[in-house]
């Protein structure tokens, strides 16, 4: 189970995560790219970017939409022997994605299957606040996020752009965030 919190707050100091899968389920399918974006004082310091070997088929469809080429994948360490290492690269920072559960699920899942320890990074969510900013768009995808910030979506579905395209956009909500005065921290369970 996992005990991290959904914030809604705007740290200076957090970790942009995605990562780019085989499906749908955290349970039956499979991690490919795991990658990080580390900010410090509003400053990116770092990244974390792999490729992760799926051990199963991937489907022409996802490897359409991300570009990663198959034999890349099979040249690429299995999930058991980089996962740690991306762990070690995120820490115990506040954790930022865009739809943020569907990826701490994963790493989740694969933590308890590999190492049997949970995810306990608190996060922050972008389509939250999307949703929470931005309540005229009909859709809060990630992509469409971009073209409203008028933001490079040249190579989105690889995992450092995305996390680049995602800290662009916390960005902007922070400044609308001050803008209205808004108050933190709030903590929603």
């Amino acid at each position: 189970m996992r005990k991290d919190k959904s914030l809604v707050l705007y740290p200076k100091n957090y970790v942009v995560v995605d990562i780019e899968t085989t499906g749908f389920s955290a349970l039956n399918d499979e991690i490919i790219e795991l990658s990080a974006l580390k900010v410090e004082e509003d400053e990116l310091v770092g990244d974390f970017s792999t490729l992760v070997n799926p051990m199963r088929y991937v489907s022409p469809f996802i490897l359409n939409l991300t570009g990663i080429e198959l034999n890349d994948l099979y040249n690429a360490p299995k999930i058991q022997n980089c996962l740690q290492e991306f762990m070690d690269f995120v820490g115990d920072s506040i954790i930022v994605g865009h739809n943020i559960n569907f990826d701490l699920n994963f790493i989740h899942t694969k933590l308890q299957k590999h190492y049997n320890r949970s995810l306990q990074n608190d996060y922050i969510d972008t389509l939250k606040l999307a949703r929470k900013f931005l309540p005229q768009m009909k859709s809060h995808k990630l992509g469409l996020l971009a073209e409203h910030f008028s933001l490079d979506t040249g190579g989105m579905h690889r995992g450092l752009k995305d996390c680049s395209v995602t800290n662009e956009c916390y960005q902007r909500f922070v400044e609308m965030a001050g803008q209205k005065h808004v108050q933190n921290p709030l903590i929603i369970h």
